[in-house]
């Protein structure tokens, strides 16, 4: 690892960052202008698409995606919808930044054989259940779930486990609701492993719902009544429910969806006996170098958003319940694609040589190294919100550029990628990922066919519009296709 300013000065040639006076702004605005013409037959708006199939709205209608509000996860639907589209009905997928498994068990239940690669230990125990349900829940576990719904088994039990907290989580329930989780954690130790699992897993699926936080992208935020106010403004996030309001809840809905799969095409939709689910829990910079080359016959993946979003913090509750301790957070973060200020920087080469050619293509990169100096010079002028934006930028990019020239390694020669990303703004500048990213794939062995837009541009924040006005981002489907 290597401090900031060193990464990005080390990365960057001086002969790539273009020289220019006058409007930076307008200058990076004319350089994505015409990317925007140069790209104009390949950007298609498509009606097809909406924000509820390319996020997790959509799942909330589907058996056991809706379990849990893994808010950033795309739609069973989407992926279905691209591999019909695309003609991909057999072979391998891999998802790279898997989540909590979308892509996998909707492409295992087409017959596709699935891998995924994931650094949260959250999405590592969603993946987990799932595949613990599909292939060994037995009819039995399935009343004893029913018992716990009809007994709360909870309420007789004497005993209490203690609950692991984080110096952002703590005091997150009010008191009788930490009382009554401490309760369930110490009875369900004398259920079987299966049960067991089912059982922590409904209590990771409700933590949001009787706690005093709700997950806002970044962080947490905290209501009123936790005594943890900051700032002028009061949050207040309404009802907060009791434990035996929400766990009864969510127990009858699993068990509800359990009793379905006597018809297995309403629980898990399937033509074909589902393939085997593989996941390899860790970071995708450090598992994809170790898979082998031309696996797999496509790649469908949404990376983290070049957006400040901390999954450590807004999934900080559930972390906790599994055991994550402070040091634990800070090395799942720092072992996270680059996507928030708290991110340092990687020493890229460092980690693998073989990533020269994926920093060359991002060092040359006219309109990233534009970007890239605008933002530092915005720094330097203490014009920037937060001075590791910077840092994070270059990172993500960078990484990005690195996980890029993996997934041409891995992927068979014709094999189509299918990305979901967004565009973001930075003080003022509209960041074409999209564009960038799809740039540096064609320099690592990717043919960019389209980029498929939402036919609704997404937001920015009121800090940004109050500054610079509005301006819709797109949010996008990438298609690349190996050549």
């Amino acid at each position: 690892m290597m401090g900031q300013m060193n990464a990005i000065d080390k990365r960057r040639r001086p002969d790539a960052v273009p020289t220019f006076e006058g409007d930076e702004l307008h200058h990076i605005e004319q350089l994505n202008s015409d990317k925007e013409s140069c790209w104009k037959t390949r950007i298609s708006v498509q009606d097809s698409l909406n924000r509820a199939l390319v996020s997790f709205q959509a799942n909330k209608r589907r058996a056991f995606y809706r379990w849990f509000k893994y808010k950033e996860a795309f739609s069973a639907d989407l992926v279905e919808y691209l591999l019909e589209k695309l003609g991909v009905s057999s072979g391998s997928l891999i998802d790279p930044f898997a989540g909590s498994g979308t892509a996998l068990f909707s492409a295992g239940a087409l017959g596709i054989h699935a891998e995924g690669i994931e650094v949260l230990p959250i999405g590592q125990i969603i993946i987990s259940t799932r595949h613990l349900i599909e292939c060994d829940l037995r009819a039995n576990d399935i009343n004893r779930l029913q018992a716990w719904i009809d007994e709360s088994k909870w309420n007789s039990c004497k005993e209490e486990k203690p609950i692991n907290e984080l110096r952002i989580t703590s005091n997150a329930y009010p008191a009788e609701t930490a009382r009554a989780v401490r309760r369930y954690l110490a009875a369900i130790e004398n259920e079987n492993s299966r049960v067991r699992a089912v059982l922590f897993f409904a209590l990771l699926c409700i933590l949001e719902s009787i706690s005093y936080t709700r997950k806002d992208g970044q962080y947490l935020r905290w209501d009123y009544r936790s005594g943890r106010r900051k700032g002028k403004k009061v949050f207040d996030k309404g009802l907060i429910l009791s434990f035996e309001q929400a766990i009864t809840r969510k127990l009858r809905e699993i068990v509800s969806d359990l009793r379905a799969a006597e018809q297995p095409e309403v629980l898990f939709p399937a033509t074909h006996a589902s393939p085997e689910i593989i996941l390899h829990p860790g970071s995708c910079l450090e598992i994809l170098p170790k898979l082998n080359r031309k696996s797999y016959d496509c790649l469908f993946t949404s990376p983290p958003y070049c957006n400040r979003y901390d999954y450590t913090r807004t999934y900080a509750l559930e972390l906790a319940l599994m055991g994550i301790n402070e040091d634990g957070l800070v090395k799942i973060r720092q072992e996270m694609l680059s996507c928030t200020v708290e991110n340092r920087a990687k020493d890229l080469i460092s980690i693998n040589p073989t990533w020269k050619p994926a920093i060359d293509a991002a060092d040359s990169h006219e309109l990233l190294q534009t970007i890239l100096s605008y933002l530092e010079s915005q720094n330097q002028n203490n014009l920037l919100n937060n001075r590791g934006i910077p840092r994070m930028v270059h990172g993500y990019f960078y990484e990005m550029a690195c996980v890029i020239a993996e997934f041409a390694r891995v992927l068979k020669r014709g094999a189509p990628l299918i990305m979901v990303n967004d565009n973001v703004r930075y003080a003022g500048a509209s960041i074409c990922v999209d564009i960038i990213l799809s740039e540096i794939a064609e320099k690592l062995g990717f043919e960019a066919e389209q980029i498929l837009v939402l036919p609704n541009g997404k937001g920015n924040s009121s800090q940004q519009m109050g500054l610079h006005g509005r301006k819709p981002l797109r949010k996008c489907v990438y298609i690349w296709r190996r050549i």
